[in-house]
């Protein structure tokens, strides 16, 4: 081989990180629902070196409308977030209508509580998770986003960070959105429920609950109008979180793009809870 070749072979091989993180699908049981679904698992490079001493925190990232337990990493590069903060993904299936909450008017959809906490609990039990709230973070795009600032408002134990990715913060707006009538119910006969899902309606419960929180959303989106009023509503309650808007609308590159940041912000949320107590594990 030319020696000006091969010395730039090595140079690109040095520069290039070595991503050795290790994806798994795992089906997870649901008591409320009585059957199981898969989920993604991706685990950091350090989790196979590390020993049986070494636990990571946790972040939860869910899925939209529509899509399943493999839409992240078939449309994203997740995984490297997994060793370039190590931390654990986890990525379940919400169902394609789900909406993430515990439907009053559908007794078979019980996403909040198989989410919330099942899939939480069998993750703690079958991986070195450090299983307290401060080393757990969920986040989701679109339905997604809505879904996990629902249950991290709803589950504040389990819970010390969540976030939302062109969030659908306010159900009140996708009325026309297919399916949704079904775990929310008539828009118009259930009026209540509907208005206390909306995450507006609890927004100062995220101050009160000491979850660290961030929201993003494209400027081209039709849900950023619903973020911005929520960002402002967080804004007049004096609540501390990261907001941001860029460009972009509801598409793969925007959410694969805004994943990076939000894992960031929970992987600094860790290191924060860490440094708060005294050096000792999170």
């Amino acid at each position: 081989m030319n020696p000006v070749r091969a010395f730039w072979l090595i140079l690109m091989l040095i520069a290039t990180p070595a991503w050795a993180y290790q994806t798994r699908v795992v089906s997870i049981p649901s008591t409320a629902m009585h059957r199981s679904f898969d989920a993604t698992v991706v685990l950091p490079d350090q989790y196979a070196r590390g020993g049986d001493a070494t636990r990571f925190p946790v972040v939860y990232v869910l899925h939209g409308s529509g899509g399943d337990y493999t839409d992240w990493t078939a449309n994203s590069h997740i995984g490297k977030l997994a060793d370039r903060y190590h931390v654990i993904l986890v990525m379940p299936d919400g169902g394609h209508e789900s909406w993430y909450i515990d439907s009053p008017v559908d007794p078979r959809s019980r996403y909040e509580t198989y989410v919330g906490t099942e899939v939480v609990g069998y993750i703690d039990r079958h991986f070195r998770t450090l299983a307290t709230r401060r080393a757990r973070a969920i986040t989701g795009l679109s339905m997604g986003g809505f879904g996990a600032l629902r249950i991290a408002l709803d589950r504040p134990d389990e819970f010390g960070a969540a976030g939302s990715i062109s969030g659908a913060v306010d159900p009140r707006g996708c009325e026309d959105e297919p399916g949704i009538e079904r775990v929310f119910g008539d828009p118009s006969q259930d009026a209540e429920f509907w208005n206390n899902e909306a995450i507006v309606a609890s927004a100062q419960n995220f101050g009160r609950e000491h979850i660290a929180l961030t929201i993003d959303c494209g400027v081209n989106d039709a849900l950023v109008q619903s973020n911005r009023l929520l960002h402002e509503r967080l804004v007049e309650l004096g609540v501390p979180h990261d907001y941001a808007e860029r460009p972009g609308g509801h598409t793969w590159e925007y959410w694969s793009n805004a994943v990076k940041y939000q894992v960031l912000f929970f992987a600094s949320t860790f290191r924060q809870a860490a440094r708060d107590a005294n050096g000792a594990a999170i």
